[in-house]
């Protein structure tokens, strides 16, 4: 693990960080208990393919993503870019303007070896550097919401059974000088 880069992936990247994205999205469908809902699951990988184009088409400027690398294997990626349609909508308009960070995946096999706290760490710098000094996070998936309430406690926004029984979706609104430590 010492091997592990963190830097702005780069064009020559883009089939590898797509492939990234499938398999990385279709293991916690299934690790989530939805594997079965094969569109949501193409447009999760839609979403992010689109948002890693307009990180290239602008140069960092619509979506931000960083990349961990282990020797030259992207094994997890992060962005940032403006509140999604969706956090916008569930919070009533009251975090438009706001970045969010978002895409925060990390390979299976890396999983649990501080990799997204190191991402976190980089991305919320960068967000501190382009002088943001809040910023929204939101997660649907179970074993996200784990990690983000346990290292930020409750939401701001708890959306009870957003996606059906028991799927909730959960909304942060965060401080950088609460993630800079």
């Amino acid at each position: 693990m010492k091997n592990i880069i963190i830097q702005r992936p780069v064009p020559v990247q883009t089939n590898e960080l797509h492939q990234f994205f499938s398999r990385v999205i279709t293991d916690t469908f299934i690790k989530e208990g939805i594997g079965d809902r094969q569109e949501d699951l193409r447009d999760e990988i839609a979403e992010k393919v689109h948002y890693l184009q307009s990180d290239f088409e602008t140069n960092g400027e619509k979506r931000f993503f960083l990349a961990a690398l282990e020797d030259g294997k992207v094994i997890g990626t992060i962005e940032f870019g403006p509140a999604s349609e969706l956090i916008c909508k569930c919070t009533n308009g009251t975090y438009k303007g706001l970045m969010e960070v978002g895409t925060v995946f990390v390979d299976p096999d890396y999983q649990k070896n501080g990799i997204g706290s190191r991402m976190l760490q980089a991305i919320v710098s960068e967000l501190r550097n382009q002088g943001f000094e809040e910023f929204c996070l939101d997660s649907g998936y179970g074993q996200a919401q784990q990690i983000w309430s346990k290292r930020f406690g409750e939401p701001e926004y708890w959306l009870r059974d957003y996606w059906g029984e028991g799927l909730d979706h959960m909304i942060w609104r965060l401080k950088v000088t609460d993630v800079l430590v």
